[in-house]
């Protein structure tokens, strides 16, 4: 190794609500070494970010230095190559309970040749998705072969749930209940979008969320756009308003839930329509067990929607993963033929929206049992009339 690259042993005190056990990150580690070699790769890098936090309950961020864990796919030692003066990002992972070897560096010395320095001649290495090509493109320019993408081998291990990851989305289901429970105190004519939005943000995190990650208030024509966030436009009497909210618990697992709310009671024909949508979500949730397909889940919410002709309403898939990342696999969307698994969770979210209108959408966390789906969220799915 060239000047100012040290290899350290570390030895930091775990923060038992911020990450799991090492045990844990333990056998995540063994069992990406063991899905390389079935790819027949013999690394992994890995760059800060959510697959990062997945294997070492890492929180460090990326910046300009390279910081990057290689997990090779033999027995040998995972190693963390970081910056000196970046160490501290290490700090509560679980880097030193697992006796990974540090390789750290200063200013002057190509982390990229120490990144080499960690893998066989030849190796054949796969990079994550989130790795900047500030650092794939030089990493690469190192490497005998060029690496290929980690999702296959790290898709495997993020889809399916542990106990303690499922205990994790089941304290972010509850706390994120209980926001929407409170909702209605907020929710009244005059008032405008961010107002509400910025009570709503409060009590994400006084329910227990580190932060608030994402608010929608869409009233009346508003919630007619699935991804609109809030505005200064003020509720009315009559109107739909559609409340979409999340953030993350310890050790970091994402909530995502909405409800649909009517400022009074609403015209029959609104009320008619969202009894169609509620049938339909609550189809989609039925038809979730293991050995089904992402796609048929799908389906389930969508064929009654068509049915009752508001397919052109449903613009978008019926859900998405969640874990470390709001957004993850697997999808639930039409052509996703991968067969459902206990402990994959994901959101069960139809939505019709009527442009220049009004919209509504109802979203649930669902996990895989092993016979059917276990809810994370609990609160009514009718439309709350406040």
């Amino acid at each position: 190794m060239g000047r100012g690259v040290g290899v350290m042993s570390i030895y930091m005190s775990a923060d038992t609500e911020a990450r799991f056990g090492a045990e844990v990150y333990g056998k995540r580690l063994e069992r990406a070494a063991e899905l390389t070699r079935a790819a027949k790769l013999d690394a992994l890098l890995i760059t800060p970010g959510p697959d990062l936090r997945y294997l070492i309950g890492s929180r460090a961020q990326s910046f300009e230095r390279l910081t990057c864990l290689v997990v090779p796919a033999s027995g040998e030692t995972p190693s963390v190559v970081i910056p000196k003066l970046e160490l501290a990002g290490l700090a509560g992972s679980a880097a030193g309970e697992l006796g990974l070897q540090v390789l750290d560096w200063t200013d002057g010395v190509d982390p990229y040749r120490v990144v080499k320095s960690a893998l066989n001649a030849g190796a054949r290495v796969a990079v994550d998705d989130a790795m900047p090509a500030l650092h794939l493109l030089p990493i690469a320019d190192t490497l005998t072969a060029l690496p290929v993408s980690a999702t296959p081998v790290l898709r495997r291990l993020r889809m399916l749930k542990d106990a303690s990851e499922i205990e994790a989305l089941r304290r972010a289901g509850a706390a994120i209940d209980r926001v929407h429970a409170r909702v209605g105190e907020w929710l009244r004519a005059g008032r405008t979008e961010a107002e509400v939005a910025a009570d709503v943000t409060a009590a994400i995190v006084e329910e227990g969320h580190t932060e608030a990650a994402f608010v929608i208030v869409g009233s009346g024509p508003n919630g007619a756009n699935p991804h609109h966030a809030v505005s200064d436009r003020r509720l009315g009497a009559g109107d739909v308003v559609v409340v979409d909210i999340g953030g993350p618990v310890e050790p970091g697992y994402y909530s995502d839930s909405t409800r649909t709310y009517v400022l009074g009671e609403p015209d029959p024909e609104i009320a008619a329509r969202y009894g169609e949508l509620e049938r339909a979500q609550a189809a989609a949730v039925a038809a979730v067990r293991p050995g089904v397909t992402a796609a048929s889940v799908d389906a389930a919410a969508r064929d009654p929607l068509t049915e009752a002709g508001f397919g052109g309403n449903f613009i978008h898939r019926t859900g998405h993963g969640i874990g470390l990342s709001v957004h993850e696999e697997p999808y639930i969307m039409v052509g996703n033929d991968i067969l459902l698994e206990p402990g994959m969770a994901f959101s069960i979210e139809p939505g019709i929206y009527f442009g220049g209108e009004w919209g509504a959408r109802i979203e649930d966390i669902v996990v895989v049992t092993e016979d059917g789906c276990e809810p994370m969220n609990r609160r009514p799915h009718g439309l709350t009339v406040v």
